[in-house]
């Protein structure tokens, strides 16, 4: 109830019913008590309209017979799509105050939250929360059948010449240009397909691999869904799910899945313990890879393509033997860029294009050659222009940060010869954290760690706004300053030992401090601006001015920098003068400083950009390939460079008339170069694929078969390796040590796994080495899910990790880069990004044993 109310406070009633909607749909059997709750609480209307009869009582209390209306599953049908979690079973006895019924929670009244304001997309979005979307129609199943009619699906003509092959039945790559309608190509061949499957009376099957899990939803709601789901049971989840489901059975009950390529990886590593969770690649007769030029080395995709290589040569060993063969799926990939791999020549592009198509098995790699000049019609090339910008102009703020970095380094006593503020010292700082880590040199470890947050600075001054780059340095030194005061209130004695062990902590701070007001100034002085947000501020004036519905995107390197851009556009009047409407758009990754975005509010903010409320996007590579974004007038990548596969979806993304594709880049950073080198792979790209495409067909099939050996040779010599480490090591060898104050904290068997992939401590005497702290970054976001606490080093202030809630127990979850690992047998000490990189096996976590030694506490 609070949290609904502080998001009314916060963002207003829409997005208080999507709160409430949030929460109400992680009860068991949620459905019908929510519907009585709507009906005892003046909402019939609703009540109706969501039960899937809406002629009963249309809203407003008036009968309402529109084709277009939505009908909802029945009841039964929306129970029984939401299978019991683990959690749900263990707690189902227990007399819990969050699991009371909806009906004991206090009501919302009309005034507080209007359901009339929430119209039926923010109320089936609100359902799909749990990422099992399913465009179900069997009429046999929901009891009656959606009124609004198929849609027809058909081909143009350039599209049903790449389809072709693979509606013969061959294993295909598709090569199209980005907004040419791929997705609709594999819609029309797994119509086809399930079509014939039919007609034969044979069991026919379709799941469609993606790699970004709001392409789940996207491909479901625009593409599979609207052309299917009247013929064939259509479904698509993601491994973000808040529930539970058993991936067989619902293999076993819809005809097309859609799903994220980890899914399928982790079903087919068998990585669930009952046995029943098994599946085989043999259930589909088409797997459809979206994306597929990453099917390559360690990637998911390459990962369930070698179990698909490794079943063809046990059936061609059943074949010589006279056995009954194995059925495969039909492969085909959608690409707009396999790339070159980095080739710096003709050969090695073609061997990067031959590998691709022999690690998803491809008959042939298809473009299109007949109807050319409607893809291009199609496919429309935007202007291309480069805005370079004078990085030599004076910079007081940066000279003064310099000046400090200069003093920390003489502080901890390092040589080197890299300038400041590149990626060169920031490698250098990392590299200098580690070693004085693993050497348990305190001082020189936490110099290094301010120094980086500097360098961050800097990079930041020349990107965007000094204001941006002091309000980082600024925030890091109040969360250090925090950390400090947390651990003096938590000392109790000893207190000589502890200010000797925070000499260091203090004199950086302090040093700090000392120049913070001359930092200040320095910073909001708007004499000398940032030289590259002059060159985008022009950009974006000429391209809002001359176009009547602008809209863009403004492709960044980081999350920082995108947020800070958005901040700069939306601070400056003459932007809204123009009709500017901007916003970032991040990943939802936790593995970075910068706080994260929601799969909500990502999908949020791309459908404002869609209606026109946002005209302009400043995104990290997020955006750049698989969402369906709307056609743009102006791409602009803001100092970001990186291969000819992200400039060539970049660019496909201003695809609108007269649309223009533009780098802004400092003078000496490179990018310009960088870029001009993307485009000379783009043509050598094109190049190779039509080499490949003229291959004789035999010889073709034979270099295909040769690098599949390969690629098999050296996966069987990387699990020899593998297995050997396993064998080696085992957890009672290491110990873990706190990487800033060097002190042991635990060993090896004090660790143990949740589902694969939380490591937990389970000693109880660890809880006596840390404190919690409160999360400041998510509390601030009231985030939807559980703000846990920090959990950081009693002696030092480190973060280890965070306190996770594993059925009702709280738990310290560690990360492995805030140790360095000792190993008993005296080899070096080491620091780990990953826990997978340390290769040793850690039992999985016992609940039992530590659910009794609760009851006993």
């Amino acid at each position: 109830m609070e949290r609904v109310v502080v998001e009314k406070d916060k963002e207003g009633n829409k997005s208080a019913v999507r709160e409430m909607l949030h929460r109400i749909i992680q009860k068991k059997d949620w459905f019908s008590p929510f519907l009585e709750a709507l009906r005892g609480a003046d909402h019939a209307d609703m009540a109706a309209y969501i039960s899937g009869h809406p002629n009963e009582l249309g809203i407003n209390g008036a009968a309402d017979s529109s084709d277009e209306m939505y009908e909802a599953p029945s009841s039964e049908v929306v129970e029984n799509l939401q299978p019991k979690t683990e959690l749900q079973e263990a707690v189902e006895d227990e007399k819990n105050v969050s699991e009371k019924s909806l009906e004991d929670l206090p009501a919302i009244s009309e005034s507080d939250v209007s359901l009339q304001e929430t119209n039926a997309y923010d109320v089936n979005a609100n359902f799909g929360q749990m990422n099992l979307y399913s465009d179900d129609s069997d009429p046999i199943e929901s009891g009656h059948q959606r009124p609004s009619s198929e849609k027809e699906l058909s081909l143009r003509d350039y599209q049903m010449e790449v389809a072709k092959p693979a509606l013969e039945g061959k294993n295909i790559i598709i090569c199209l240009p980005t907004g040419t309608g791929k997705t609709r190509v594999a819609v029309y061949i797994a119509k086809d397909h399930l079509d014939k499957k039919r007609q034969a009376k044979e069991c026919g099957k379709v799941i469609v691999l993606v790699n970004k899990v709001p392409l789940v939803e996207q491909h479901l709601e625009n593409e599979f869904g609207p052309y299917m789901k009247h013929s064939y049971r259509t479904l698509g989840l993601s491994g973000a799910s808040q529930l539970k489901f058993s991936f067989p059975e619902l293999i076993r009950d819809y005809d097309v899945i859609i799903c994220t390529a980890k899914i399928l990886e982790n079903a087919l590593e068998k990585v669930y313990e009952d046995g029943e969770e098994r599946v085989q690649l043999s259930v589909f007769s088409l797997m459809i890879i979206d994306e597929c030029h990453h099917t390559q080395k360690g990637a998911v995709y390459n990962n369930i393509m070698r179990y698909y290589l490794k079943e063809k040569r046990e059936n061609e060993k059943r074949k010589k033997e006279g056995k009954r063969l194995v059925a495969q799926p039909q492969i085909l990939g959608l690409t707009a860029s396999p790339g070159v791999g980095g080739a710096k020549n003709h050969s090695k592009a073609d061997e990067h294009i031959l590998t691709i198509c022999a690690n998803l098995d491809a008959d042939e790699i298809v473009t299109v050659q007949e109807h050319i000049v409607q893809l291009q019609h199609q496919a429309k090339e935007p202007l291309k222009k480069f805005e370079i910008a004078d990085d030599k102009k004076e910079d007081p703020f940066r000279e003064k940060l310099v000046n400090i970095m200069t003093e920390i380094q003489g502080y901890g006593q390092f040589s080197l010869n890299v300038d400041f503020g590149s990626q060169a010292y920031e490698q250098w700082v990392i590299q200098e954290e580690k070693q004085a880590a693993k050497e348990g040199m305190r001082k020189k470890r936490v110099c290094a760690e301010h120094l980086k947050k500097y360098n961050d600075a800097l990079l930041i001054n020349d990107t965007t706004r000094r204001i941006d780059a002091y309000n980082h340095l600024k925030n890091f030194y109040e969360e250090e300053r925090s950390k400090k005061v947390a651990m003096d209130e938590d000392k109790e004695e000893d207190e000589c030992t502890a200010s000797q062990l925070d000499e260091t902590d203090t004199c950086l701070i302090e040093l700090f401090y000392d120049r913070k007001r001359e930092l200040e100034e320095l910073a909001k002085n708007l004499q000398y601006e940032n030289e590259k947000l002059t060159k985008l501020r022009t950009t974006l004036m000429q391209q809002f001015t001359k176009n009547n519905e602008p809209r863009g995107i403004i492709f960044s390197k980081t999350r920082q920098s995108a947020f800070a851009i958005s901040q700069w556009i939306n601070d400056n009047p003459k932007f809204e003068e123009v009709g500017v409407k901007a916003h970032y758009l991040i990943g939802t990754g936790h593995n970075s400083e910068f706080q994260h975005m929601t799969q909500n509010e990502q999908k949020d903010i791309i459908q404002k950009f869609r209606i026109g409320k946002i005209n302009l996007l400043i995104a990290t590579t997020v955006a750049e390939e698989g969402l369906d974004i709307s056609e743009c007038n102006i791409v602009i990548r803001y100092g970001l460079v990186t291969n000819e596969i992200a400039m060539m979806q970049a660019r496909g993304r201003a695809r609108a008339e007269e649309s223009i594709y533009v780098l802004v880049a400092s003078d000496g950073s490179g990018a310009a170069e960088r870029e001009n080198l993307n485009m000379c792979r783009e043509k050598m790209m094109h190049l190779a694929i039509k080499r490949v495409q003229k291959m004789p067909h035999e010889k073709y099939l034979h270099k295909i078969k040769e690098l599949q050996l390969q690629s098999c040779m050296e996966m069987k010599i990387k699990a020899k390796k593998e297995q050997f480490k396993q064998y080696k090591e085992n957890p009672s060898l290491i110990m873990f040590h706190c990487k800033n104050c060097n002190n042991q904290k635990c060993s090896g068997d004090d660790i143990q796994v949740i589902l694969n992939m939380h490591h937990v401590n389970v000693k109880k005497e660890f809880a006596d080495l840390y404190i919690v702290k409160e999360n400041k970054t998510l509390q601030a976001k009231k985030a939807d899910y559980q703000t846990n606490g920090d959990i950081i080093c009693r002696d030092c202030g480190q973060i280890w990790g965070t306190m996770m809630v594993y059925k009702c127990l709280d738990l310290p979850c560690l990360k492995i880069k805030n140790f360095v690992v000792h190993f008993k047998d005296k080899k070096p000490k080491k620091l780990y990004k990953k826990w997978s990189e340390l290769a040793i096996n850690f039992p999985a976590f016992s609940y039992a044993d530590h659910y009794i030694s609760s009851e006993e506490d």
